[in-house]
């Protein structure tokens, strides 16, 4: 069955689809987020950036604040736990071209847990509340949010944490369906997602294990969510946004992508992060989308991708690189073998 609810806005911006592509550092660049949008993703927000503006020299932050040329709205995610500097990181972005502010209480990794940013705030709802407040007062676009369900078991708050962030004039939350203890382990649950829908009037966006046009329907139906956030699904998968749209418009399902279109996408993305991050970074990048790709593609054995993903990590320059993704998607599927061994062994001598 179709959706047939209006689609979701934040602030102005009406969402072109239901299904967004979450915030993941180190995967969510300029390159992947062009990616996505093409196929199908109705909002794409960056990589997570430190809100301390002082760190922003660096190359790595450049990189992640660069969206020259990208359509609207853009979303930025900042991570921080001084509500002024966080006001200040948001209105320096929004000065930049910035046209959603996306807060990150969601990320469980230690590094940023540790300096009690990122998860940890779901332990100290005051300073919820006022980083929410600063921040919304600090810009004239839309803030958004994304958090868990709680610190853990014994903390889930997010119904509390939702309530303060439409208090405060957020204008959209994403909830991830599991505690930061768990941080990417067991099941993502969504008896507290659909809570939340109920206890606010914003959009609620929901993110956890949505991985098909099946899932991300389902959880749509259990949990009332106005849409739905993809991760590490997208991972190797950009094709997922394209798939859970059309179900969710017409109810039919596509047909996966054949072996011309997946060459082409293939070849394309790793062209644009040559291109945006040079040939030496750029080479290096392409390695862990490569191993993803392969870990989607389920003509290939485990042992196919051990050896294809070696192969391929050994080999130092573009041109390999395209040569490499050229010649593993040029033979029948059907003789996944023989395709395999050629591909191996060719570029396993170039490598070598």
């Amino acid at each position: 069955m179709s959706d047939t609810r209006p689609l979701p806005s934040i602030g102005p911006h009406r969402l072109t689809s239901r299904v967004i592509l979450a915030p993941m550092a180190g995967v969510t660049d300029r390159p992947f987020r062009a990616l996505c949008r093409q196929l199908g993703a109705g909002l794409v927000v960056g990589e997570m950036l430190t809100a301390d503006p002082a760190l922003w020299n660096t190359r790595k932050s450049r990189l992640r604040m660069d969206h020259c040329g990208e359509p609207g709205p853009r979303a930025v995610q900042i991570a921080g736990g001084d509500a002024e500097m966080l006001a200040t990181a948001a209105r320096l972005n929004a000065e930049q071209g910035a046209e959603i502010i996306d807060i990150n209480m969601g990320c469980p990794a230690k590094k940023v847990c540790n300096k009690a940013a990122g998860s940890a705030l779901l332990r100290d709802e005051s300073l919820v509340a006022e980083i929410l407040e600063a921040v919304v007062k600090a810009v004239d676009i839309p803030v958004t949010l994304k958090i868990r369900t709680g610190w853990c078991a014994d903390s889930n708050n997010a119904v509390r944490v939702a309530r303060l962030a439409e208090d405060n004039g957020i204008q959209a939350l994403a909830v991830h369906g599991r505690h930061r203890q768990q941080r990417y382990t067991g099941d993502a649950e969504y008896d507290t997602i659909a809570e939340v829908v109920s206890s606010v009037q914003i959009p609620v966006f929901a993110n956890g294990d949505i991985t098909s046009a099946d899932k991300a329907c389902a959880v749509l139906d259990y949990t009332g969510a106005n849409a739905v956030m993809i991760g590490r699904g997208a991972q190797g998968n950009p094709w997922i946004f394209r798939e859970i749209d059309h179900y969710l418009r017409y109810g039919e399902k596509l047909a996966a992508p054949d072996m011309t279109e997946r060459c082409g996408v293939l070849g394309g993305h790793l062209k644009a992060l040559h291109a945006f991050y040079g040939e030496h970074m750029g080479v290096r990048i392409a390695r862990k989308h490569l191993g993803w790709y392969l870990d989607g593609d389920n003509r290939l054995d485990d042992a196919s991708r051990r050896q294809l993903r070696a192969t391929f990590n050994g080999l130092d320059n573009v041109q390999s690189q395209l040569d490499f993704i050229d010649e593993l998607f040029r033979h029948d599927p059907a003789d996944a073998p023989t395709r395999v061994a050629r591909v191996v062994a060719h570029h396993g001598t170039r490598a070598a």
